[in-house]
């Protein structure tokens, strides 16, 4: 027999979201996340507004406990939530760091009830900003070659090093940092997790300029930088698992696990440039048979998100999925940007001046900055490499014979 009792239950929650988005989020910023979010330094009265109404909710983090401020949403509710940001061009804006796509959920997975109780709130209501600590110059993609290093002194930890490609460590508050603590041990058995407070002498960002302009990165130099000794996440030594743990909350935010609001469909935004038929569909056959193909690319995608999701629901965490996940999210957002390229012509080459409008800038510089998605948060081949051999099982080609 079907539930409606709880069909009903949802459709007053459902009530509930729209009233409440209604009454909260503002009209100005519909559609505009990422734009609003770029213009950081700048935020608007109406931007705050919304990042404070949504963090007390506690509809930024909708199903996370609500001991720590979290929304206590079921799953359902979340998807409810998240339907009716989209109706609205709501958006998230506590989506745009680290705090509640990485950090947090780490912290809820390994956290003792102090760490819990000190920095969950605070993510929560968006009162923090987060980076994460882990690429070195000679630690990319082997990043258990890290050199990092934390030394016990007693009553707290004394951390030197470098770190690059830290995203928003210049307007960070703290930063979760992959760091060596037994360097007698095998590279992945002597790293430890810290949560390390950024705003101390000892912590120098330099940020790094990209082809695309504005730039999230930095690097990041330790220089006998202090963090105490409960700022250890997890157990000393196997800050490897924290780690990895941490590197699957990010692949999964990064594949549109959570999150609000939609982009325009393509073929809305072609027929702006293109010519269209007698019909109103797009005239050219080529590129209306690739905006078809890459529609069901984006829609095969989202049906993985949700299988991906449910598994992990009964995995109690994240699973190899989202490797899975991470690479065809990134092959639909790249082919996505490729084409709105083409379909803008002319216009799609604008950097600067009155010829081009922001939308049109915007989707240059977004082009290209896209380009980075196919290497941060484990590359692409990465990615591969663990498809391969945790999914597949195929065997490791890099062992010698």
């Amino acid at each position: 027999m079907a539930d409606f009792g709880g069909d009903l239950e949802l459709e007053d929650f459902r009530a509930e979201a729209r009233a409440w988005l209604e009454a909260n989020f503002p009209k100005s910023l519909a559609g505009k996340g990422a734009q609003a979010m770029s213009e950081r330094q700048g935020q608007s009265a109406d931007l705050a507004g919304w990042r404070k109404a949504i963090g007390e909710k506690g509809w930024a983090t909708p199903t996370w406990p609500t001991p720590y401020g979290g929304g206590g949403l079921s799953p359902a509710q979340a998807r409810v939530l998240a339907q009716e940001m989209a109706k609205v061009q709501a958006f998230n804006p506590l989506l745009f760091g680290m705090g509640v796509t990485m950090i947090g959920p780490t912290i809820l997975d390994y956290g003792t009830e102090a760490q819990k109780a000190k920095h969950i709130p605070p993510i929560v209501r968006g009162e923090v900003q987060w980076c994460v600590g882990y690429s070195e110059p000679n630690a990319g993609s082997d990043l258990a070659s890290l050199q990092t290093k934390a030394v016990d002194a007693g009553d707290h930890w004394v951390i030197n090093g470098q770190k690059t490609w830290t995203s928003g460590a210049q307007y960070s508050d703290w930063c979760g940092l992959l760091t060596r603590t037994d360097p007698t041990a095998k590279k992945h058995d002597g790293i430890s997790f810290m949560l390390v407070d950024m705003r101390q002498p000892g912590i120098e960002t330099r940020p790094i300029a990209l082809i695309a302009g504005a730039s999230p990165f930095c690097e990041t130099f330790f220089t006998d930088a202090v963090a105490p000794k409960d700022a250890l996440l997890g157990q000393l030594n196997v800050g490897w698992t924290v780690g990895k743990r941490l590197l699957q909350h990010e692949r999964a935010s990064q594949t549109g696990a959570i999150g609000g609001g939609r982009t325009a469909p393509l073929n809305q935004i072609a027929k702006r440039y293109v010519a269209v038929d007698a019909d109103g569909r797009i005239e050219d056959q080529d590129l209306r048979t690739r905006l078809v193909r890459h529609e069901m690319d984006a829609r095969v995608h989202g049906l993985t998100l949700a299988r991906v999701m449910a598994e992990s629901k009964e995995a109690n965490g994240a699973t190899n999925g989202a490797s899975v996940l991470k690479n065809s999210a990134t092959h639909v957002a790249q082919t996505r940007a490729e084409l709105t390229l083409e379909i803008m012509g002319a216009q799609g080459l604008g950097w600067e001046g009155e010829d081009f409008t922001r939308e049109e800038i915007e989707t240059v510089r977004g082009w290209l900055s896209g380009k980075a998605m196919s290497i941060y948060g484990g590359s692409f081949e990465i990615q591969n490499n663990i498809i391969s051999k945790r999914i597949l099982g195929l065997p490791d080609n890099t062992q010698s014979t």
